[in-house]
């Protein structure tokens, strides 16, 4: 007797939440009808709107003495669309009360709903609601036409050779970009809509039979998590979803190129794209792609290698040298040679500042010139880099506060920092740090803070794929296109790092 009443509280708690859930869900989709009539119906989209002053309610009648009424927001939509696919077809042929208007309108698209939720959706991503007297659904038409800019080359990524056109703000055309560069069925965008308030339009790029299953997995998995009120720019996704949120190194790779990012899908990694930014995500993201950029594919082996053996000999100069210059000065004389020690000594005669502050302070007025000459116009922040470089570094040097070797230095730092853009944050904040342990410990803090550096940057993932690897682990089909590029006919895989099917991307397409 006692098994059988607790199965059926067991059953009653069971099916009464669901139960519930349906009848709550009658109770919603009866409340958010739309309304059969003209007038109640503007007055159901002013009250959803909130009388917005871009909010367009434009009533027509047919030939057939049948009002209508179409619905869109101003600014968002393509007038010639609506005036001509549209509104002209029903005007001239919609005659019989109650008959299907899909068959006049001539614009591609079409869908229908009876819930005004749904339409205003549909009118906030730039579509026409089309409603005729006496139906009770509305017809969604696709009228998108709002202003975008032009496609063009992005500034961080120019190339002498290749490609030279650079991601939008409008999502499609992103898309569309990406289509020109890989025609194949089996690439695949994953429309997803994130932000409570926002609303904003996201795609999961990957191609069926190349990406690491694992990694899309995990990637839909933490997209899925996020739950806020707003998502502006990829930037906001990055920092939901990459590995070590308080790590110097960055864990998600971006992009501004459609052919970096076809390059990236083709070696079986995730690119998302946000509407609204021209800025991509691929992951995942290891520390050598932030040494390639895409033109040292179209260059020839050897002047490839030099290039990127070039860029990270850049980087650990802007990183490096800064701190060694501090730290020989002032711990470890011994080691610079004796012309060149009498040479820097009579530089730095009646200096007032120590080697540690007055690095420090041309460190940090290279950086405020670096951010202001950013953020200012283009004509305003050219002159603002000339009178940094020329009139207060020359100032400073015959005022006596810099020495004319620290001047050097500097330039030399922020030089070498251009040639790698993609990691200028982590080389800024590295270069304080090792300058600082520097100062203060000498060689030895040098020393320590670079095995502390490479032991957290071999700890770090990226989805799974180790940060540093081709080199730990060491990968030796990955160190083919390392910092020395091998020739393409040679590189037959790809990163098995990344890919764990459909490895191999050519055969032996020439033989020695």
């Amino acid at each position: 007797m006692f098994k059988t009443i607790r199965k059926m509280i067991r059953k009653i708690n069971q099916y009464s939440p669901d139960k519930n859930k349906r009848i709550q869900g009658r109770t919603n989709n009866t409340f958010s009808r739309i309304p059969s009539t003209i007038n109640k119906s503007k007055e159901a989209f002013q009250k959803e709107f909130k009388n917005s002053g871009d909010l367009i309610l434009a009533e027509f009648q047919t030939t057939g003495n049948i009002r209508g009424l179409s619905v869109y927001l101003d600014g968002m939509i393509n007038k010639d669309i609506i005036n001509r696919d549209i509104l002209g077809p029903l005007i001239r042929n919609y005659k019989v009360e109650k008959e299907d208007p899909r068959k006049y309108i001539t614009a591609a698209n079409i869908k229908y709903t009876e819930n005004i939720k749904q339409a205003v959706q549909e009118i906030l991503k730039g579509n026409t609601v089309i409603l005729l007297e006496g139906l009770d659904a509305v017809y969604i038409v696709d009228s998108k036409g709002w202003d975008k800019r032009a496609v063009e080359q992005p500034d961080v990524e120019s190339v002498i050779r290749g490609p030279r056109e650079g991601f939008v703000e409008s999502i499609r055309v992103n898309t569309s970009l990406i289509r020109r560069k890989i025609k194949n069925n089996h690439l695949i965008f994953e429309n997803i809509v994130l932000g409570k308030e926002t609303k904003t339009d996201l795609c999961i790029g990957y191609i069926e039979g190349i990406v690491n299953k694992e990694v899309l997995g995990e990637v839909k998995r933490r997209i899925g998590q996020i739950d806020t009120d707003a998502i502006l720019e990829t930037g906001y996704i990055e920092q939901y979803i990459e590995d070590e949120p308080f790590s110097i190194f960055p864990t998600v790779g971006n992009t501004q190129k459609p052919d970096v990012a076809a390059a990236k899908l083709l070696e079986g990694r995730v690119i998302i794209l946000c509407d609204g930014t021209p800025h991509a995500l691929t992951i995942p993201y290891t520390f050598i792609e932030g040494i390639q950029t895409s033109e040292d594919y179209f260059l020839r082996p050897y002047q490839a290698s030099f290039l990127r053996i070039i860029r990270f000999l850049s980087f650990s100069i802007s990183v490096m040298l800064p701190s060694l210059y501090v730290a020989l000065t002032t711990f470890h004389h011994e080691m610079i040679p004796t012309v060149l020690l009498v040479s820097m000594a009579g530089a730095r005669e009646g200096i007032p500042l120590p080697s540690l502050v007055e690095c420090f302070v041309m460190i940090f007025m290279f950086e405020i010139l670096r951010e202001s000459g950013t953020r200012l116009p283009r004509p305003i922040g050219s002159a603002i880099s000339i009178v940094g470089a020329l009139i207060i570094g020359e100032s400073a040097v015959k005022a006596g506060l810099v020495s004319t070797p620290m001047v050097i230095i500097t330039a030399l730092t922020a030089v070498t920092s251009f040639a790698l853009p993609t990691l200028t944050e982590s080389i800024t904040f590295y270069r304080f740090i090792f300058l600082f342990l520097g100062g203060f410990m000498g060689l030895y803090g040098i020393v320590s803070g670079l095995f502390i550096g490479i032991a957290h940057a071999v700890s770090l993932r990226s989805f799974g794929v180790p940060y540093t690897t081709s080199f730990a682990p060491i990968n030796k089909g990955e160190l083919k296109d390392s910092i020395i590029r091998y020739p393409l006919w040679m590189l037959k895989k790809r990163p098995e790092s990344v890919v764990k099917e459909n490895i191999r991307r050519q055969d032996n397409t020439r033989k020695k």
